[in-house]
């Protein structure tokens, strides 16, 4: 009698470890490193509320998400620039895709100018010359003007720039295009280019640590990276003749007018060099990209949870980003957003959000 109890309880317990495997529903996503810290700290909160809910992002860059994501491998992706048309094209057409904004942020010139404790200034004519090769040094006249009273060094400046594919290179060369013609047709935009000079890191964690590394350097990271390092970066002269320095305040008035231009399910708009005193010139969206139809996941219950996920992101998780550096969507893109996320199925079947959002 007593084996036969023992046999029960093992029999149980094994039906009972089972009941929690197959209640787990596991979720790999990846891309972009710009919004990494808000995604990791979203995937935290978000275990507290849904503990079956096992999801992963992994911060490869915008390149290697588009890439995991048009394979198959990751079941969604992130990515700083909205995915180009020979991309959708492999990802099965437009028509096949949804991608929507999860919040916005800034690309800062960040600099490590020994001896200079101010705040320095640019404009993008400047940093367009900068990595033209055009201003070498740190005491030129156009950066002496831009910074009256501040003792700049005669100082080489060393400019840093992203080796992967990237949309933070995306973001910074399409907006160094609108302000020089040279660099658009010299250099170009995309998520990634061939700069004329300077040296090449991999990711925002490596463009820092270079310029910490290197007296004289100057490299375009995210805001939030910027402020995690410590390292200083400068204001920006905007379309309005402006000085202004990134946070979600300016970073958020500059995607105010992004709603116009949003329809649909594929909600791309660009953000960079909008008018507006308040406007911080060198903003952009970050996205999130899924299949319109989920197929590509295994079961409807991971569906469902991919759904459920990017709901509570878009809601209740906006008010993590302004603590940590971004700009929460504003209420009209919002609104966008759910419209896109009501258009979801998996195999045919529609999928709505099953959780509420705090208001």
């Amino acid at each position: 009698m007593l084996t036969l109890l023992k046999r029960a309880v093992t029999v149980a317990a094994v039906a009972v470890c089972s009941l929690a495997s197959a209640a787990e529903v596991r979720l790999q996503g990846g891309g972009a490193t710009f919004p990494n810290p808000l995604y990791q700290r979203w995937v935290t909160e978000y275990g507290k509320k849904d503990p079956d809910a096992k999801i992963d992002y992994q911060s490869i860059g915008s390149g290697g998400g588009i890439k995991g994501f048009t394979e198959k491998t990751f079941d969604f992706a992130g990515s700083d620039a909205p995915m180009s048309a020979k991309e959708l094209k492999t990802a099965g057409g437009e028509n096949n895709v949804v991608e929507f904004p999860t919040c916005a942020g800034a690309v800062v010139p960040a600099y490590n100018v020994p001896g200079v404790k101010e705040e320095l200034k640019f404009s993008g004519e400047v940093l367009a010359d900068i990595y033209l090769g055009k201003i070498n040094n740190w005491n030129d006249p156009k950066l002496a003007e831009l910074n009256p009273g501040v003792k700049l060094p005669d100082k080489a400046i060393t400019p840093v720039w992203r080796n992967d594919g990237s949309g933070t290179t995306f973001v910074f060369t399409n907006y160094l295009a609108t302000q020089s013609d040279e660099f658009k047709g010299s250099v170009g935009v995309g998520k990634q280019v061939q700069w004329p000079i300077g040296s090449g890191a991999k990711g925002n964690d490596g463009v820092s640590a270079a310029v910490q590394q290197t007296a004289g350097g100057i490299g375009y990271i995210e805001e939030n990276y910027a402020d995690h390092n410590k390292i200083p970066y400068g204001l920006m002269r905007n379309r309005d003749g402006k000085f202004i320095k990134a946070s979600s305040e300016t970073v958020s008035a500059a995607g105010a007018g992004a709603v116009q231009a949003m329809k649909g399910h594929i909600l791309a708009a660009d953000i960079w060099n909008q008018p507006g005193e308040k406007a911080y010139p060198i903003s952009s969206f970050t996205y999130l990209i899924v299949y319109k139809d989920l197929n590509n996941l295994k079961s409807k219950e991971q569906a469902q949870a991919l759904v459920d996920f990017m709901w509570w992101a878009s809601h209740d998780g906006q008010k993590l980003a302004p603590e940590l550096g971004y700009a929460p969507l504003a209420d009209a893109v919002q609104k966008n957003v759910e419209n896109a996320l009501n258009s979801l199925s998996f195999k045919g079947e529609a999928l709505k959000p099953s959780i509420a959002s705090a208001k």
